[in-house]
This record gives structure tokens, C-alpha cells and sequence, in this order.
């Protein structure tokens, strides 16, 4: 029963060594990237990484440029979201508690929308060039966002159900 830990044990430390180094090859950092202004330097110096992440400004990288949302929530769209999101983001997420991946409790308080329907529809890109994805990375051990496949109508309605979830 121990060599079978132990060959599992050899596995995973050699698939992470070797996911690593493939990574490196293709341009990817783990490394933040630095900002230029020295306020922004001062602020990475006291803050966690996601602390220094929120920004309602960027609008991460993707297909979502603008959202136009109602102050209304839309009860049946969240009630869809909800049902993706426990199918789909419940191995990495947790509503109100991190886990693999950050609580999506008040998500909306920390990221603009586009920026959470970026990284929901595009994460792979998010992940390689936007600095806050890559901050979370870091922070959350390395851990990528696996790209679902959802469509932009999925990841609306998991938006919504979001704007449900207080923090």
C-alpha cells in the first residue's frame, strides 16, 4: 500500500515539474508584473496580492468589452447561474470561503463584470496576460482557472447568480 503512495506521491510531483517548465517555454510567468507608478509600488508592498488586484477599471481580456446590468436582479438567470456554477466551479469555488479558487461572494465589489466574464469565458489568456488573474494565480498556488467552454449566455447567468451572493 506505501509503494502505491509513493509512486503516486512520484507522479504528481513529476507532472507539476514538467506543467511548470512547459509553461516557462511558452512565455507564461508566475511573477506579478511591476507597476510604474510608486503609489502602485508602495500599495504591492503593504497589501495581500488580492488586495492589490482590485481594480473596477480593467475590464480584462476577452470577448466582454461593455455590460449594461439592471439594478434588478433577474431571479430566473440566477437561478440558471446558480445550477452552472455548482455543476461547473464547485471543484475550485466556494461561494463564501476560499478554497482552491476565491470566494465569489461579492466578487462584483472587487472585479467589474467584464472582467468576470472575461476570466469565466477566457481564462487561459486572462491567466497569461492580465495582471490581476495572474496575481490570483500566484496567491492561489499556482492553480489555473480551467477554461469550461461555457458560452456567453452561461457565464451571464453565473454573473447574475453572483449578484445574489452577498460577502
Amino acid at each position: 500500500m506505501r509503494t502505491i503512495y509513493a509512486v503516486l506521491l512520484l507522479c504528481f510531483v513529476l507532472f507539476n515539474c514538467d506543467n511548470k517548465s512547459k509553461k516557462e517555454e511558452k512565455g507564461f510567468t508566475y511573477e506579478n508584473e511591476t507597476t510604474s507608478t510608486e503609489s502602485e509600488k508602495s500599495k504591492q508592498e503593504t497589501s495581500t496580492p488580492e488586495s492589490i488586484a482590485v481594480d473596477m477599471s480593467n475590464k480584462g481580456i476577452g470577448p466582454i468589452q461593455t455590460m449594461d446590468i439592471s439594478k434588478k436582479i433577474d431571479k430566473k438567470l440566477a437561478k440558471n447561474g446558480k445550477e452552472t456554477f455548482y455543476k461547473l466551479c464547485t471543484a475550485c469555488h466556494r461561494p463564501d470561503k476560499r478554497f482552491i479558487g476565491p470566494a465569489v461572494a461579492g466578487i462584483l465589489d472587487r472585479r467589474s463584470p467584464e472582467w468576470v466574464m472575461n476570466m469565466i469565458l477566457n481564462p487561459v489568456e486572462m491567466i497569461q496576460k492580465d495582471p490581476i488573474a495572474k496575481a490570483l494565480m500566484v496567491e492561489y498556488n499556482g492553480a489555473p482557472m480551467p477554461n469550461q467552454g461555457l458560452s456567453e449566455d452561461d457565464a451571464r447567468a453565473i454573473l447574475e447568480y453572483f449578484r445574489t451572493l452577498k460577502q
